[in-house]
């Protein structure tokens, strides 16, 4: 089978291994492209430098078939997908040097007529910012449409659930933003190679704000959970069947609470708008700082079960932003058990992270810090404190439990 076209996407991690991987296996020629020697050198290999359920198998048959190949540079592509991170500043404007960086990259292989996308997911007007970083770095190419040097630009921002990637990539509808309607068509065009979902064109800025909005619908939601968390531990009530209850009726849908929020797109995103329109973006600025004090409540409930003891041994499950991934990104169960092995020098701390096989630098600098099997740390443990529902920690026997004190953030044990 001939490919449908070239693809290079930029940037190996959790969603441009994915969409490179699809995109191959429906009959693209994909290179993909990331700085990382370890990631490229592992996926050459047909192996995957992170945990997501199915997507090594679909690597490895695509890498066998020479449908997918990764390097250290950019190649020549018909079609190019930028999926690098938009990490946020201090004053929570976006930090573009990763894009910038990106847009340089591909600059010096442009001939006129290709497609490049930013997929990462961008406050509005960053696309269009990505095509100026190109245009200054060859200022032979235009954003006119039609013309034989022109420059296509499109957003369309992943929607995927980490652990479901491989499903919900294919699946899912998406958002299709050009910065001109050609640019929209042709985008559409690629991702219609794979994605079963409707196809929803709009321009870019759009397409951009729809991304934030969607992320910060669910953090308003999940920060009236978090509210409804400290109100009810108040006012000695179990707050789980209190939203069990409360979701009996027929237009209310509560989300759970947790120990916070986290990952590189709910704990990023609401302050892209917060950002954008500082004086208008009140309850989305609100719901992000409910969300951030959340490690607050938790570690004040964990230190003072913790003052019960001499030196006490605390289990620590999960450290990763949401069950059954391996993602630690602006994880807050991570910043919980920093915070404690800074503020309880004298207790000893035992991580049980099953899809890591060793700690984060931040954690493994800490000499009262060691990554641990479940069944050790919850024996040696006066404390269990349940940070992120993995499957594991599930099914945990009850009597196991019986003899310890549970600061449970996830509701699994009532």
């Amino acid at each position: 089978m001939e490919p449908t076209q070239t693809v290079c996407v930029v940037g190996l991690g959790y969603i441009g291994l994915p969409t490179a991987a699809i995109l191959a296996a429906n009959g693209n020629d994909v290179t993909g492209v990331d700085v990382n020697p370890r990631h490229v050198e592992e996926i050459n290999a047909g192996r995957v430098p992170f945990v997501e359920p199915d997507l090594e198998a679909v690597v490895a048959g695509v890498v066998a078939q020479g449908r997918l190949r990764a390097q250290a540079t950019v190649p020549h592509a018909q079609s190019y997908i930028v999926a690098v991170p938009t990490p946020f500043t201090e004053s929570y404007d976006v930090d573009p040097k990763y894009v910038r960086a990106a847009a340089e990259s591909i600059a010096p292989q442009l001939r006129g007529g290709e497609l490049v996308i930013l997929e990462s997911t961008s406050p509005p007007g960053l696309t269009e910012q990505m095509g100026q970083y190109i245009l200054d770095a060859r200022p032979d190419l235009t954003l006119e449409p039609g013309e034989h040097n022109s420059l296509y630009l499109a957003h369309c921002p992943e929607r995927v659930l980490p652990g479901r990637i491989m499903i919900e990539i294919v699946d899912n509808d998406r958002i299709i933003g050009g910065v001109t309607s050609e640019a929209a068509e042709k985008a559409r065009d690629l991702y219609a190679t794979f994605c079963k979902g409707e196809l929803l064109l709009t321009d870019a800025r759009t397409a951009e704000m729809a991304k934030l909005v969607e992320n910060s619908y669910r953090d308003v939601n999940i920060a009236f959970a978090n509210e409804l968390s400290v109100i009810s531990d108040r006012l000695d009530i179990d707050v789980w069947k209190l939203i069990e209850l409360a979701n009996h009726h027929p237009r209310v849908n509560i989300l759970q609470p947790g120990p916070g929020v986290g990952g590189h797109c709910i704990a990023v995103d609401p302050w892209f708008i917060v950002a954008a329109a500082p004086e208008e973006a009140k309850l989305i600025r609100l719901a992000r700082e409910v969300n951030d004090a959340k490690p607050d409540f938790v570690l004040e409930k964990v230190m003072a079960k913790a003052a019960r003891f001499r030196e006490p041994v605390i289990a620590a499950l999960g450290i990763a932003f949401k069950a059954d991934i391996d993602d630690l990104r602006e994880s807050p169960s991570k910043a919980i058990v920093e915070r404690l092995a800074t503020e309880l020098q004298h207790a000893r701390l035992l991580v049980v992270e099953p899809n890591i096989d060793q700690l984060p630098d931040s954690l493994a600098e800490c000499s009262n810090v060691e990554l641990a099997e479940v069944d050790i740390a919850i024996d040696r443990a006066d404390i269990v404190l349940a940070l992120v529902d993995h499957h594991q920690f599930k099914t945990l026997s009850r009597d196991a439990l019986a003899e310890k004190v549970l600061v449970d953030t996830k509701g699994m044990w009532r």
